[in-house]
């Protein structure tokens, strides 16, 4: 998944600079530089991959940030997501260069809001109705926290170059993470099977414990038991010592 989102990541990064930068390429084109070219086509090859990346981490982080705001907002966790991406929508008008003019400011708001609502829908269409949220929110908030590293440049070209890619890049992740999650039913079966196994053999270990525990304390009456029948045995011969060590002493106390 990694190197597929890379690959797709690349390609849109590759293609939107041609559109962007089609007057930088064609000064090389006309009369063709080989070496000027190729040298666009790292540059703007890496750029593609590096937002790529970008759009991978973010999209990772989220997984994270969702675990704890169930964990922490419970059932308002939704709501939750919904404020931010409205709070974000502004962000976006108010927060990018001034530079740029409102129209071009709320055209990039509302292509972002409407791409998510789409990549949302199609979410919900293959999953169920409870990931529009979700999906909305990483499309949205990720997308535009990742894009603010580009936002505040006031450079029209720079900000469509990066929001191509990790636009497709986010849209393609949301859309293959159930796939790639999703359990085979025959995988399912042998971790069931191995967790009843490792169930009976906790009871067996059990049973060996209780086992020898009941053997110990069986032992341990026997053991008691030989050692009264040993102390009765031996008490008459204790009692004969005992009354001949008596007598010998009265018989020295009389001489004395």
């Amino acid at each position: 998944m990694f190197f597929q989102t890379l690959l797709i990541g690349w390609l849109a990064g590759l293609i939107t600079s041609f559109v962007v930068y089609y007057s930088v390429y064609a000064t090389y084109l006309s009369p063709f530089d080989g070496k000027e070219l190729l040298g666009l086509f790292l540059f703007y090859s890496g750029k593609a991959l590096v937002y790529t990346v970008v759009a991978q981490t973010g999209f990772f982080a989220y997984l994270f940030i969702n675990m704890y705001g169930r964990n922490f907002f419970r059932s308002f966790w939704p709501t939750v997501q919904l404020l931010i991406i409205a709070f974000v929508l502004f962000d976006i008008v108010y927060f990018t260069s001034k530079s740029l003019s409102l129209t071009f400011r709320l055209g990039l708001m509302f292509a972002i809001l409407i791409g998510g609502i789409i990549i949302a829908f199609l979410k919900v269409r293959e999953t169920n109705r409870t990931a529009f949220v979700p999906a909305l929110f990483v499309m949205i908030v990720i997308l535009t926290l990742e894009l603010s590293l580009v936002l505040r440049t006031g450079e029209k070209g720079e900000i469509i170059l990066m929001l191509v890619p990790i636009f497709v890049a986010t849209a393609f992740q949301l859309m293959r993470l159930h796939h790639v999650t999703k359990v085979d039913p025959e995988h399912q079966k042998r971790i069931e099977e191995r967790r009843k196994k490792r169930l009976e053999m906790q009871k067996q270990r059990m049973k060996e414990k209780e086992a020898k525990q009941k053997a110990k304390g069986k032992g341990k009456e026997r053991s008691g038991e030989k050692e009264k029948r040993a102390s009765r045995e031996a008490s008459p011969q204790q009692k004969n010592k005992n009354k001949k060590s008596s007598k010998k002493k009265q018989a020295n106390s009389k001489k004395a």
